[in-house]
């Protein structure tokens, strides 16, 4: 009954879906200003010729789980399919198609005379680029004897793409992670056209974040595949930016309450009866269920960037207040995307006896991805998908590199001396207390752990 009654109400959509974005005629302009640029050549298939988007020596003013791991890393793309899903473009049950970049160990023995890989994509208006990896296209994983790898899936933003936060599966990887990033279908800068659509797979974002999310843990957990026999099926992490945020607390049980006014914004249906059906099939929890909702017990931690809906109220109280999963919670206090203090009420609400808010101070809402390409410098939207105004993104992409290895070996792995990396006092910034400067936050050098506050628990 709840896919009928979608599938009608679904038929009602406005093509001018809810929120407003920036303006056609600014979209039209930058795109024609910008045609010449991307015929240039910024997308090509050499590593040499490729991006370097961080140095490459290392700073030894960087956060100490910063550093890379022992092992060497490797990549695959795979395709996977969720059969008989819910589909409100066509408005129709189809298979969902998902595409998966997946970093995992592997060792110099495996890469043989493999040269590193890159990655390619496109920014917000369609200009493509070309970036350095530091992992080996399609190299064997390492066959660990007696450790087993954990899973992390990771999920971009609306829009976004799966190696938007490469440098996060990257470094899991090096310590002995295996990283799932998902192509959430219908929400990348591939696939949304800012210029005519730019809404256009918003629902389906609405509908699907915290379903591919746990389709993800599913597949690579229970299905062979080429890690079967070294990945850890019972231990799984979650990290999400902004929509992926969304998906990620929905995942572990904060299951999403809209109501009429919030069902209507959000999808553009103006019939009340229409919008009444809707509200139950966008109300599911943990991955797409809805009675009695059970949270995977795979889930062992899971981390939110700056995630989007608690400033809408889309999360049920009850049901934070009854998570369970160790959480971290990333912001920038100046975040006017998903709102700072929206955020920080979600963190108090969490009803884990392990939860955490790292908060960037003077930062926005980009603080997840990785540096801005050089294709994205040739207009204000583009660049706007990636930096901080003040911050450095790469050392943004260092501290979160950090803690989400100390958030991850913590709790799913269960390693408790990193966990001491978690038991930090409020502030960063070591202001002196009765002519004393506090030590710096564990793993962080002295004078260099400014602009954040924690809290936990």
């Amino acid at each position: 009954m709840l896919i009928k009654n979608v599938l009608l109400s679904l038929s009602l959509l406005s093509a001018s879906l809810m929120i407003a974005g920036c303006s056609q005629s600014l979209v039209k302009n930058e795109i024609q200003n910008n045609k010449a640029l991307s015929k240039k050549n910024l997308n090509t298939d050499s590593y040499d010729t490729a991006e370097q988007l961080y140095p490459q020596v290392k700073l030894s003013i960087t956060p100490e789980l910063s550093a890379k791991g022992d092992y060497i890393v490797g990549v695959k793309t795979l395709s996977i399919v969720n059969p008989k899903q819910l589909d409100p473009i066509s408005q129709t049950l189809k298979d969902r198609q998902l595409k998966i970049e997946v970093w995992y160990p592997t060792d110099k023995s495996l890469i043989k005379n493999t040269t590193k890989t890159i990655y390619q994509n496109q920014t917000k208006l369609g200009l493509p680029f070309s970036i350095k990896a530091n992992a080996y296209r399609d190299v064997e994983v390492h066959r660990a004897k007696d450790e087993k790898y954990p899973l992390i899936v990771l999920s971009h933003g609306y829009t976004g793409y799966r190696t938007l936060m490469f440098y996060l599966g990257e470094h899991l990887a090096s310590h002995g992670y295996i990283v799932a990033s998902i192509d959430h279908t219908d929400s990348t800068t591939a696939e949304i056209d800012v210029k005519n659509a730019p809404w256009k797979g918003f629902v389906s974002t609405l509908l699907n974040r915290s379903r591919d999310q746990q389709f993800t843990s599913n597949y690579f957990t229970t299905n062979g595949n080429f890690l079967s026999h070294v990945i850890d099926t019972e231990n799984v992490g979650v990290i999400g930016y902004s929509m992926g945020g969304y998906g990620a607390v929905n995942t572990i049980g904060g299951c999403y309450n809209f109501n009429e006014k919030t069902a209507a914004m959000f999808t553009g249906i103006k019939d009340p009866e229409q919008i009444k059906k809707i509200i139950p099939v966008l109300n599911s929890c943990a991955g797409g269920q809805y009675a009695n909702a059970v949270v995977s017990s795979k889930w062992k931690a899971a981390m939110a960037f700056a995630p989007w809906g608690s400033q809408y109220g889309l999360f049920n109280p009850e049901s934070v207040k009854s998570i369970k999963t160790p959480i971290m919670y990333l912001s920038g206090d100046l975040d006017d995307i998903s709102d700072y203090n929206s955020i920080k009420d979600l963190y108090k609400q969490t009803g884990s006896k392990n939860k955490y808010l790292l908060t960037y101070e003077n930062a926005r809402h980009n603080i997840a991805p990785h540096p801005a390409p050089l294709a994205s410098y040739a207009n204000s939207i583009d660049m706007g998908h990636y930096i901080e105004g003040s911050w450095s993104t790469i050392k943004l992409n260092n501290i979160n590199k950090h803690f989400a290895l100390a958030l991850m070996d913590c709790h799913v792995k269960q390693k408790k001396d990193k966990c001491e990396y978690l038991n930090l006092p409020e502030s960063s910034n070591q202001k002196p207390i009765n002519d004393k400067v506090p030590t710096p936050w564990k793993g962080f050098e002295n004078r260099f752990s400014t602009g954040m506050q924690w809290l936990n628990n």
